[in-house]
């Protein structure tokens, strides 16, 4: 059980840093150009939207049907409006945090809002992926310990960091977008991701109960997420759509590309 723990901390912590990978994209912009960051926002929207399915709801519906009573149309679809209503009432709860606008120099209660809810909705997602890696490497005990499903754990895991470059870059580049410098902006991206092993270690010790909790979890965070791209980032790259009417919008239909590319490949 020890060795399985392990196994399943090292895992989170290899996603964790390929997160922190992505999120160094945002050292390449030493001068941002407002046009480009509208288009790696516009990706990073894309990366979301996509990641909600493939990632989310689709992991979310399948382990419904296997391990739960409830139709599994039910549990995504309870847990995906959960996670946007999750998400609204957060809104409503920072748009009251007027002592750290009056902190932050430069910084607007709008800007401020649209930050957290960014910075929450990846962290929410990235619990249920730490969980998903932990419950992976769970399932090795119990006689279930052999090289074939051992090498299924490490797939996922690896499965899972790779998606995590594409989401390491949707944090710490709408932050640079915002006015955040690049040190900031990396370590705020590279943050994000820092529950998985704990999720992860979690996973790995309660399998047998996270299993049944993993599909509502997984439909939770993507109902966040959705909220956050579609209200607060799709909205925000579209700023100079009147002189570049679909330069943004390519940049989510990238981010949609590779998302749902990583995740279809990597299964």
């Amino acid at each position: 059980m020890d060795n399985i723990i392990l196994m399943a901390l090292i895992a989170t912590l290899g996603t964790w840093s390929v997160t922190a990978l992505g999120a160094a994209t945002v050292v390449f912009f030493k001068k941002p150009s407002p046009s480009l960051l509208n288009l790696m926002l516009g990706f990073s929207a894309g990366v979301m939207i996509a990641a909600s399915f493939w990632s989310l709801l689709q992991p979310a519906i399948e382990r419904a049907e296997q391990t739960l009573d409830t139709p599994a149309y039910a549990v995504a679809t309870a847990g995906f409006l959960s996670g946007a209503v999750f998400m609204w009432l957060s809104d409503k709860a920072v748009c009251k945090m007027r002592s750290r606008v009056d902190s932050t120099p430069g910084m607007t209660e709008e800007k401020l809002n649209r930050i957290i809810m960014l910075i929450l909705s990846i962290t929410l997602h990235n619990i249920p992926e730490g969980l998903a890696v932990g419950v992976a490497f769970g399932t090795l005990q119990n006689g279930s310990y052999t090289a074939e499903n051992l090498m299924g754990a490490i797939t996922i895991a690896v499965g899972i960091g790779l998606q995590n470059f594409p989401e390491g870059a949707a944090v710490s580049i709408p932050l640079r977008r915002e006015g955040y410098s690049r040190r900031r902006s990396f370590l705020l991206g590279q943050a994000s991701a820092i529950v998985e092993p704990a999720a992860g270690v979690i996973g790995a010790i309660l399998v047998v109960h996270i299993v049944t909790v993993l599909p509502y979890a997984l439909a939770f965070a993507a109902g966040a997420m959705i909220l956050v791209a579609v209200h607060e980032l799709i909205p925000e790259c579209q700023q100079n759509k009147q002189a570049q009417p679909y330069f943004a919008t390519m940049g989510i239909v990238a981010g949609f590309a590779v998302m749902m590319l990583l995740d279809v490949m990597l299964g």
